[in-house]
């Protein structure tokens, strides 16, 4: 793993570490849609088989494509933690090019059935390797990286699938009569993208496992039922699964509908379907890169909600931007352009699938950083499966839905009410996400927030945060900031304040009240400050026990010292400047008495310092760093 920086996420192209696997990737994805959808355009419009009719081709296609998920998974789950994940890389890199030899001799000789095949054995292709992708990047990227780094990748994938697609729709329709076929042009092609991609796999780094002395568990319902009980342990790996798979049932509502919504609501031809896959695929790559500059390079869930809103009101709008177009004759893209009316449902459907980029390359990140590095890939791969399900049942219930009569629209609608419900159900469940939310709102809206030195916040393990207090917000910046979860230790009047205490009940942050004042509350709160340690997580406190009254820096009292006799850790020394005579300071007496004292975007900053050793803190020594810090 590297930490070494980089302008931005495309710089990731030029490093070994991460440039051939991206590639390797690019060209699978690319690959599988090629053939794929060259196959359902030559049984659909070509060839004439008694049983796979044009009508249920689609359908049938899809479905034999994803069984792999649902057999396999949970084993290449397991082969990806057990073996070197560069090597695994290779071997289906070669099964690859072997289910290309035989595509090709399918499509010579026109046999169905061993196209069909073909397809089934493309979707194995994508089940071994999709825990190998999702597990690799963690073991070569640092978490400042991550969101980048799972950001080019759903980038890539999606532009994969629209390139693979529109080149096996322009390849199959080359007329059979010339020195390349349709058929054979898709042969050839396919063939060279799978030599192509095994050749760039020989770059990918070496990947040692994470758990190399794993037993296989062949069982693929006892092995997925395992892993998903072992990530509902930590329940925001969980619950982000869960969040994953409804993307994808979100998703596959529009794609799989596109067609028959360029036709019949649009009144387009095919090529206005195939503007709308366009559209769509940019709109999630777009998201996906827009990941890394929204989250400052963190991992920032944050971006969650803020996915789930735009998927929500986009998906509503659609419903109303395509009801009551006019019906006239199949419009080309060139005649469908030239209304105005159509520009806001591509405007809809470009920003709706932006925002499930920005909603779901957190999520994956999430997942990365989160899962035991020993069950990763396995944890993975039940989100495969998941997924999988997930876009069956989106199927069946939009199949069932317009059975029903409704219009596509009205389907549309429904999703977008659905995404709302199931988003409120994920984010109060998992108040991280809300929180995180409204941090990232906070720290970009509220204020311009500057921060330095965050990479002295650890990733990892277990430490604690002094912060300077200046205000009822200081918590909310300190969350912004911290690539994970902080626990506040907070007095315990801020409680009463309707709003705020309402959140920092929701963060889980530890009410503390004054020996004198109540015994009980004041060692309740030194338990649960140790357990909060002894569990591994990030620790917040404001070691001078109340807000500044006079905007200056106030002693610090000895708290932090008697929680670091019970448990020994480091110390993260971090200041808030330029936040007195902000609303939510005490800069008049009495804080949110003027909402508009500074106005909005008024400028604050967080600097970090480095780590001090348990045996360096006393309060004095701690309050000098600070206080340093403060004139940084």
């Amino acid at each position: 793993m590297s930490a070494q920086p980089h302008p931005n996420q495309f710089a990731l192209l030029s490093q070994r570490r991460f440039a051939p696997f991206f590639w390797t990737q690019f060209l699978g994805a690319a690959n599988d849609n090629v053939f794929k959808f060259a196959f359902t355009v030559l049984v659909t419009y070509k060839l004439q088989v008694g049983w796979l009719p044009p009508a249920l081709a689609g359908l049938v296609i899809g479905a034999v494509f994803i069984a792999p998920f649902l057999l396999f998974s949970a084993t290449s789950g397991q082969l990806a933690d057990k073996y070197d994940k560069a090597l695994m890389t290779r071997l289906v890199k070669n099964l690859e090019i072997v289910i290309m030899v035989l595509a090709a001799i399918g499509l010579a000789s026109t046999n169905v059935a061993l196209m069909l095949a073909c397809i089934f054995l493309l979707g194995l292709h994508s089940t071994l390797f999709g825990p190998v992708k999702y597990a690799y990047l963690p073991q070569h990227l640092d978490e400042r990286e991550l969101t980048g780094g799972n950001g080019m990748i759903e980038m890539g994938t999606f532009v994969a699938i629209l390139l693979g697609n529109l080149a096996g729709g322009l390849l199959i329709a080359l007329p059979a009569g010339g020195w390349l076929g349709g058929a054979q042009a898709v042969a050839a092609v396919s063939l060279v993208l799978a030599v192509l991609g095994r050749a760039v796999s020989q770059w990918v780094p070496a990947t040692p496992p994470t758990a190399p002395n794993l037993r296989i568990n062949w069982n693929p319902v006892t092995e997925t039922w395992a892993n998903l009980k072992l990530a509902h342990g930590n329940i925001v790996v969980f619950r982000s699964l869960l969040g994953i798979s409804w993307m994808w049932f979100f998703g596959v509502v529009f794609l799989a509908q596109f067609p028959s919504f360029a036709k019949d609501v649009l009144h387009g031809d095919e090529h206005v379907a195939s503007l709308l896959l366009m559209v769509f695929s940019v709109g999630i790559g777009a998201g996906a890169l827009l990941t890394e500059s929204l989250s400052r390079r963190h991992v920032e869930i944050g971006l969650v909600p803020l996915g789930a809103i735009g998927m929500t009101l986009f998906a509503a709008d659609l419903y109303f931007a395509s009801r009551g177009l006019p019906d006239v004759p199949a419009q080309t893209v060139g005649a469908f352009l030239g209304q105005a009316a159509h520009w806001r449902v591509l405007f809809d459907l470009f920003a709706l699938s932006l925002s499930a980029g920005l909603y779901s390359v957190p999520m994956y990140a999430l997942i990365q950083l989160r899962a035991p590095a020993s069950h990763r890939a396995r944890i993975i791969a039940a989100n495969n499966i998941l997924n999988a399900l997930f876009m069956i049942a989106s199927s069946l219930i939009v199949g069932a839905l317009l059975a029903l009569g409704l219009t596509i629209p009205q389907v549309f609608g429904l999703t977008a009410l659905a995404n709302l419900v199931v988003a409120l159900y994920i984010f109060l469940l998992v108040p991280e996400y809300l929180l995180r939310f409204i941090a990232f709102v906070a720290s970009r809206v509220v204020y311009r927030f500057k921060v330095r030195g965050d990479e002295h916040i650890p990733t990892e393990g277990p430490a604690i945060i002094a912060c300077n207090h200046v205000s009822f917000v200081d918590a909310v910046l300190l969350m912004a900031a911290s690539p994970r979860p902080i626990r506040f230790v907070m007095d315990h009047r801020i409680f009463r304040i309707p709003l705020l205490g309402w959140l920092f009940r929701l963060g889980k942050a530890i009410p503390v009240a004054s020996q004198k004042e109540d015994p009980a509350a004041y060692a309740a709160a030194f338990e649960a400050a140790d357990r909060v340690l002894a569990d591994g997580e990030l620790l917040g406190i404001f070691p001078e026990g109340a807000i500044t009254r006079d905007g200056q820096l106030q002693p610090f009292k000895g708290g932090i010292m008697k929680i670091l006799e019970r448990r020994p850790v480091p110390v993260v020394p971090v200041a808030l400047q330029n936040l007195w005579g902000s609303f939510f300071s005490r800069v008049e007496g009495s804080a949110m008495v003027k909402p508009f004292r500074r106005g909005l975007f008024s400028r604050v900053a967080l600097v970090a310092g480095s780590a001090l050793p348990a045996g360096d803190v006393s309060p004095d020594n701690l309050r000098a760093h600070v206080g340093r810090l403060l004139e940084a």
